[in-house]
């Protein structure tokens, strides 16, 4: 269907039916003439009103809750109608249908209402894309992250930069027009703003991505053959998860079937490598943990002395991949950013790092411009089209 920002557009905006209660959402110019066909009179603004709901012929489809939120104070900027209703199959289709029969009035495709907010700067990319994620949460941890997205934390950081970028740039342009005269461009330094600003991004920069709270750690267990790689992973586990036999090189064959190469992505693909071979061929990878395990049955000193048989070590390996877990996972305290946001953000840190080394203020001006430009995509003001498809495609048709 052809999206048209002039349409009224309507959705359930509640969970899967059948239901106790249905939620259906309408939003647009022509809500509220809708809600007047089906509900009869208007409702008060943001007043619930019990209202019978009639379809074009007069027959009842059912007597329920009607809102109406005014634009542009509305989720979404425009005229809102949730209509409140019982929460059978029958129903719900009955009341879309009666709504959707009006001109111009059409069903929502998937995300267009947060959509709809996103055009008419209610919220801005940032808080779309924390929506998405609070949609999305299956842990405590995930939810407040996201929900601290979405309720606007990155976005205020945002603006509060803009807001002293746009400042500079403005003293860069006085600057240039004023650059023949005695203390034209000698008066323009704006080192000390331009510092300050650089190291608020180095410290949201440097702090782990908003995916690891989704994507967990990735930690591979690696090693020679019979080191004791399988047993390792059932201790960790805590249940059987690798086959284990007294026979040397039983898992080997297995990997070997599947390729000495898929090994080699895995470890370069690990968060954390638990290495149980030597230090002699340890692979190089940013964060190994050397492990002796087997420590029952020889007395190699490298490393982390571990054995499943009588548990020597394995607390304290746990405790230290826990350590170095919450490293890698960003803390709920923390704002967080997306990869998406990060490379933006990076774009802005080295334009500001130039700027800052640079004295002829029409080269600063482009570097402000271009660090604005950054600044600009991660809200959503501007080149994002593509990636606000694929966004909204992961929301529900009510939202």
């Amino acid at each position: 269907m052809t999206r048209a920002a002039g349409d009224t557009i309507v959705a359930l905006s509640s969970g899967r039916l059948p239901a106790a209660i249905a939620v259906i959402r309408t939003s647009g110019p022509a809500a509220l003439a809708v809600a007047r066909a089906v509900a009869g009179k208007a409702p008060a603004p943001r007043r619930a009103s019990l209202r019978d709901l009639r379809n074009a012929d007069g027959a009842l489809i059912d007597r329920g809750l009607v809102l109406f939120f005014p634009g542009p104070d509305s989720a979404t900027g425009e005229d809102i109608v949730e209509y409140q209703c019982h929460g059978s199959k029958a129903v719900v289709a009955a009341l879309i249908a009666a709504l959707t029969a009006s001109p111009g009035v059409r069903p929502a495709e998937s995300g267009e209402f947060t959509r709809r907010a996103l055009a008419n700067g209610r919220i801005d990319l940032t808080q779309a894309e924390g929506l998405a994620e609070l949609l999305e949460a299956e842990s405590e941890a995930q939810r407040i992250s996201a929900l601290r997205r979405a309720e606007g934390g990155l976005r205020r950081e945002i603006e509060q930069w803009r807001g002293v970028l746009l400042a500079l740039s403005a003293e860069a342009e006085v600057a240039i027009d004023y650059a023949d005269e005695e203390d034209g461009a000698a008066t323009f330094d704006p080192t000390s703003r331009l510092a300050a600003l650089i190291a608020e991004l180095d410290a949201l920069l440097a702090a782990p991505r908003v995916e690891r709270l989704r994507d967990g750690v990735r930690l591979v267990v690696a090693g020679p053959p019979n080191a004791g790689k399988s047993s390792l992973v059932n201790a960790l586990a805590g249940e059987v998860r690798a086959i284990v036999t007294a026979i040397p090189g039983t898992t080997r064959d297995i990997v070997e079937r599947i390729g000495v190469g898929l090994a080699q992505r895995e470890i370069e693909r690990a968060d954390l490598l638990l290495w149980l071979g030597t230090s002699v061929d340890q692979p190089r990878h940013r964060q190994c943990l050397l492990i002796a395990s087997k420590s029952d049955q020889h007395d190699r000193s490298e490393g982390h002395r571990v054995s499943v048989i009588d548990g020597e070590g394995l607390d304290t390996l746990v405790a230290n991949i826990v350590a170095i877990a919450q490293r890698i996972i960003p803390g709920i305290e923390q704002p967080g950013l997306n990869e998406r946001e990060a490379g933006l953000l990076a774009e802005c840190h080295s334009a500001l790092s130039r700027a800052f080394h640079l004295n002829d203020p029409i080269l600063v001006a482009e570097e402000f411009r271009l660090a604005r430009g950054a600044l600009d995509r991660v809200s959503g003001i501007s080149g994002v089209d593509e990636l606000l498809d694929a966004l909204f495609g992961r929301f529900c048709l009510g939202k």
